[in-house]
Formats: C-alpha cells, sequence, structure tokens
C-alpha cells in the first residue's frame, strides 16, 4: 500500500491543477481557442434549450466556444479579478460569434476573467483570434448528416491554415459526434504546441458530423 501513495498523490496533484478555481487573474502559459460545431451542440443540448442558434436557416457552420486560458497541465477558472461584469451591450456586441450573448457571458465568468483583460478587451482579443482561423468552406456546404474519421475535420483545417502544426491543433469528440476544433495559442495569439492534456485527437473512424442548420 506504501508503494501506492506517490502514485495516488501524483494524481491528485494533477486532478487539482486541472479542476482548480478562484486563482489570480492573468497567472496562466496559453490560450486554448475552442470553435464548436454548431450543429452537433444543438443536437446534444441547444434544442433542448432552444436556443436560437440552432434554428433553421441560421447557417452556422463553427462557432467560438472560448478562448480559454490554460497552464501547461491543467487552467484556471472563475478567477479572482476586480474586472466588472460585461454589460448586456457587451454581450450583446459579440453574440455572432459566441453564438448567443448568454454564451458570452458565462465565458467571460469562467475563463475570460482569469485572461486579467477588463470584459470588453477579453471579448475583442476573442474576436480577433477567431477572425485569425480560416475555416475551411467545405464545411458550411454540409447539407446532410455524414460519418467521417474525426482527423478528416483537422486535416481540413490545417490544409486551410497554412503554418499550422498538428500539434497545435486537436478534434473532439462527445458521444459519437465531432465535438470541437481546439486550437493552442501563444498569450499573443501565435500558434503553439498544446500541452500534455490537451493535445489527445479524438480517434474515431465514423464521427458524426450533423448538417449545418
Amino acid at each position: 500500500m506504501r508503494k501506492l501513495w506517490p502514485v495516488l498523490a501524483a494524481i491528485c496533484a494533477f486532478a487539482g491543477a486541472a479542476r482548480a478555481e478562484g486563482e489570480r487573474a492573468g497567472d496562466f502559459d496559453y490560450y486554448v481557442m475552442a470553435l464548436s460545431w454548431s450543429a452537433n451542440w444543438c443536437a446534444l443540448e441547444g434544442d433542448a434549450r432552444r436556443d436560437p442558434q440552432c434554428d433553421r436557416g441560421s447557417g452556422v457552420p463553427f462557432v467560438l466556444h472560448g478562448l480559454w486560458p490554460q497552464f501547461e497541465t491543467g487552467w484556471p477558472s472563475y478567477c479572482r479579478t476586480g474586472a466588472a461584469d460585461p454589460s448586456r451591450g457587451d454581450t450583446a456586441a459579440v453574440a455572432d460569434v459566441f453564438g448567443g450573448a448568454g454564451s458570452a457571458f458565462y465565458q467571460w465568468k469562467k475563463h475570460g476573467r482569469c485572461s486579467g483583460l477588463s470584459a470588453r478587451d477579453y471579448y475583442a482579443l476573442a474576436r480577433k483570434a477567431f477572425g485569425a482561423v480560416t475555416v475551411p468552406p467545405v464545411f458550411s456546404r454540409i447539407t446532410k448528416d455524414m460519418k467521417l474519421p474525426a482527423s478528416v475535420v483537422e486535416d481540413a483545417f490545417v490544409e486551410s491554415n497554412p503554418g499550422l502544426a498538428r500539434d497545435q491543433i486537436t478534434v473532439t469528440c462527445r458521444a459519437g459526434m465531432i465535438q470541437e476544433v481546439r486550437l493552442c495559442l501563444t498569450r499573443d495569439l501565435q500558434p503553439r504546441r498544446c500541452g500534455a492534456d490537451v493535445i489527445r485527437d479524438c480517434s474515431l473512424q465514423d464521427a458524426e458530423l450533423n448538417a449545418v442548420r
């Protein structure tokens, strides 16, 4: 039993780093920008909420789930900050990027506060990061539900974004569906290698990708 203690201690230390809350704002190593496939999020969560993002005819392929401050291992959340929360006008102004004002406010509350920026500056940075990535045009033309290897999604982003390396992007799945494309960025939004707890790719060969709404 005594031999297990070092292993258990290491596991607990890792879990603590990953789930810690209330850290000091501005203390982080890099950003993870998560782009959600809107139609799949709607199938899993949004339809049940009657989220406007999920309306037919919205034509949205990917939305910005969040721009998340990250440690080399783990991430901060709900950080201590003196920055004021955004106004309704602030969140409404970035609803197009985040898929809704409610989502924009939640991302500020959980992740944006950890950036050390004001709410407006955080939203401006998130918009800039989102705008700097080329979403492969083929995704906006998906009109039928399909299944495909998750690696194909990564291939498309790497091909459409010269200079983006495979260790700087990862694709995640949830419930057998393509969930997100996550890109790792420096604090000045340059691509960088993802940390060990982010870099794991979805390996599904038949991941579902629902048609654009």
